[in-house]
C-alpha cells in the first residue's frame, strides 16, 4: 500500500536526474573558472533559486517560518561545509578521469553513508550489511585497477579523490538530515526547503569570502557566465530540494542508496555528451557497486 513515507523513493530519483545535469553543467564550467568557481556557481547561483522554493512552499501548505532549535546548527554547518570540499574534489576528480567512473567513485557515497549514520546516529549494521559494503567495494577496487597500474600513484590519484569526496558527500547527507528532522511544529515539506535556504546561505557565504580573498577575478568571471551558471544553479537547487525532500522522510543512507540509480544517468550523458568509452572490466566493477548498494537498501 503506498504511504507518505515511500514518497522518498520518487523523491531520490528525480534529486539524481537533476544532480547529473548539474555535474555535467559545473564540469563545462570547470575550465574556464577553475574547481572553486565552478563549484561557488551551484551555491551562489542555486540560493535565490532556494527562496523561491521556500516561499512557495509556505504559501501553498500554510505553515509558518519556523525557529529551529540549537540543535539545528551544528547539524547545518556538517552539512554545508562538507559539502563545499566534497563538491571541490569531485571536480577535480572529473576532470582526471572518465565522468562515468568518476561517477562510481562518489557513489561508495552511499556505503560511507551507512557507516558515518552508525557512527553518529546509532544505524544498526547487520551482516548482510557488511556483505553488501563488501561487495560494493570489491566493485569500487576493480573499477579502479587499471593495466600498467605500474606507472605509479599518479594513476590512482582520482579513485582517492573521489573516495574522499564521496566521504564528505557522506557526512554532508547525515548533517542534513540531522538539520530536517529538528526543525520544529511545520511540514517534512517545509522543513526541508528551510534547510535548503539556510545551507545554500553558509555555502555562498564561505566560498564567496574564500574567493573574494583569494581569486577574486573569478568572481568576476562567474558573473560573466551568468547565464550557464544561472542554469547550473537552477539544477543544482532543483536536484538539492529533492534530496532535502527524501532525507525528510527516511535516513540519510537509504537515500544515498537508491541514488547509485546516478551512475545509470550518467552512463547516459557520458556515451551521449561527452563521448567517453567504458571499458568491459570498468563496467563489471560498476555493476558489482550496482549490486552492493541494491542489498544494502533491501536489507
Amino acid at each position: 500500500m503506498f504511504s507518505l513515507a515511500s514518497l522518498w523513493i520518487p523523491f531520490t530519483i528525480v534529486a539524481a536526474l537533476g544532480q547529473v545535469a548539474r555535474n555535467a553543467m559545473q564540469r563545462s564550467l570547470t575550465g574556464p573558472l577553475g574547481t572553486w568557481g565552478a563549484t561557488n556557481i551551484r551555491f551562489l547561483f542555486g540560493f535565490p533559486f532556494s527562496i523561491v522554493f521556500f516561499v512557495v512552499v509556505v504559501l501553498v501548505s500554510g505553515d509558518g517560518v519556523p525557529w529551529p532549535a540549537a540543535s539545528f546548527w551544528p547539524w547545518l554547518l556538517l552539512g554545508a561545509l562538507s559539502q563545499i570540499v566534497a563538491t571541490g574534489l569531485m571536480l577535480v576528480a572529473m576532470n582526471d578521469r572518465s565522468f562515468v567512473v568518476t561517477t562510481a567513485y562518489l557513489k561508495t557515497e552511499a556505503i560511507q553513508t551507512a557507516m558515518f549514520g552508525f557512527v553518529f546516529l546509532g544505524d544498526h549494521l547487520t551482516w548482510l550489511k557488511v556483505l553488501a559494503i563488501v561487495i560494493a567495494t570489491v566493485g569500487v577496487v576493480i573499477t579502479a585497477l587499471r593495466p600498467g597500474g605500474e606507472k605509479g600513484f599518479a594513476e590512482i590519484r582520482p579513485t582517492i579523490i573521489g573516495l574522499v569526496a564521496a566521504a564528505g558527500f557522506a557526512l554532508s547527507a547525515v548533517g542534513f538530515r540531522g538539520a530536517v528532522i529538528v526543525v520544529p511544529d511545520v511540514s517534512f515539506v517545509t522543513a526541508a526547503s528551510y534547510t535548503l535556504v539556510f545551507g545554500l546561505f553558509v555555502q555562498t557565504l564561505v566560498l564567496t569570502i574564500y574567493l573574494l580573498a583569494r581569486a577574486p577575478a573569478v568572481l568576476k568571471a562567474i558573473l560573466g557566465l551568468w547565464k550557464p551558471s544561472m542554469l547550473a544553479g537552477f539544477m543544482g537547487a532543483f536536484a538539492s530540494q529533492f534530496w532535502f525532500l527524501a532525507l525528510a522522510l527516511t535516513v540519510a543512507a537509504n537515500v544515498r542508496t537508491l541514488a547509485l540509480v546516478e551512475v545509470l544517468f550518467a552512463q547516459a550523458v557520458a556515451h551521449y555528451s561527452f563521448k567517453q568509452p567504458m571499458s568491459a572490466r570498468e563496467g563489471v566493477g560498476i555493476l558489482l557497486i550496482v549490486v552492493g548498494v541494491a542489498l544494502l537498501v533491501a536489507v
